[in-house]
């Protein structure tokens, strides 16, 4: 055999291995992916969901050593929140909080705030928990491609105006900001009100121009929002006991091997316990907070604002939702 013959023919195994190595190395590297959630928030920094999120991408990252990240976005700078739940649909960002605003795709979301349905917590997480809680977490998979993987309670919301508000009688033709969810036009129309649904990021400016006159959120919104500046009471009409989901797009969730599907979900786990943890806290806070600043607190006849809009938010409701309305209100009898 000649040299070269040789050469070459200890030159090929070589290539072999070095070509082996490679494609083993290649492997490995797609095995290691790094999976990375872009999470669009209404809220800004301060407000509990954020930091939930923010402990979300830490203990994420952590436990998935590395093959899993969440990039927060707060106060809409990607997006409203009507506008995150589509671009999660195309595929364009992975998460966001929502709730109420879902009865755009189904029927059953709009129990998430509905208006004057709950008179307590209690009442809130048996349902939650409960047969059409369970219908909601699936509905939402099946109609909008959405997967909850916790929920967060929320505060009692209350109006906030520049003139105090007791009775319905007092709203006469008031302007009022709601999120754009038919519930909250129906309830606001019937008790005399004027609701003009609008973005969260625009509220303050549209309040601080005059284009609205009042709107409506949990104390630690009205104070993260810096509300305070704007208005002049907090009318406690807690005419709504809600939550919200933290949400995924199930095409992300499931482009996910299972070991880290099941790291993300029980880290929602942490997520949820941890925000609830940090809204208790600072629940009563915000409310000494906001009288710091000014605001002055109304106490309101809630029997009036319920009895002159039950019957209207109970008749814009799907056939198939009063059954449910009317049957959760016996079971509580």
């Amino acid at each position: 055999m000649s040299s070269k013959g040789c050469q070459y023919y200890l030159f090929f195994p070589c290539v072999s291995v070095i070509l082996f190595l490679l494609s083993v190395s290649g492997c490995g590297q797609a095995e290691e992916a790094v999976y990375v959630f872009r999470a669009s928030l209404l809220v800004n920094e301060d407000h509990s969901w954020y930091k939930a999120l923010a402990f979300f991408a830490e203990r994420l990252e952590e436990e998935s050593g590395g093959r899993m990240k969440v990039e927060v976005y707060p106060s809409e700078q990607l997006a409203k929140e009507i506008e995150a739940i589509r671009l999660i649909q195309a595929g364009v960002i992975e998460m966001t909080v929502t709730g109420a605003l879902l009865s755009n795709w189904f029927e059953s979301a709009v129990f998430c705030e509905l208006p004057f349905f709950f008179t307590d917590s209690t009442e809130m997480l048996s349902f939650i928990r409960g047969d059409i809680g369970q219908r909601i977490e699936k509905e939402m998979i099946q109609r909008t491609g959405l997967r909850p993987i916790c929920f967060f309670q929320r505060g009692p919301r209350q109006l906030t105006s520049n003139r105090p508000i007791r009775h319905p009688d007092d709203l006469n033709d008031l302007i009022i900001r709601v999120p754009n969810v038919p519930a909250y036009v129906t309830a606001w129309s019937a008790l005399g009100a004027k609701p003009t649904p609008m973005a969260f990021s625009e509220v303050f400016t549209s309040l601080q121009h005059g284009t609205i006159e009042a709107q409506e959120n949990p104390f630690a919104l009205i104070h993260d929002a810096g509300f305070a500046e704007v208005q002049s009471y907090v009318n406690l009409t807690g005419h709504v006991l809600s939550w919200v989901y933290p949400v995924v797009g199930e095409e992300a969730f499931q482009e996910l091997p299972e070991d880290l599907q099941n790291i993300f979900l029980e880290t929602a786990e942490e997520m949820q316990a941890y925000e609830r943890k940090i809204f208790l806290a600072k629940e009563n806070i915000v409310q000494v907070a906001l009288q710091e600043k000014g605001m002055e607190f109304i106490e309101v006849d809630k029997e009036a604002f319920k009895k002159k809009c039950q019957q209207a938010i109970f008749n814009s409701l799907p056939l198939d939702m009063q059954r449910v309305y009317a049957e959760f209100q016996r079971t509580q009898e």
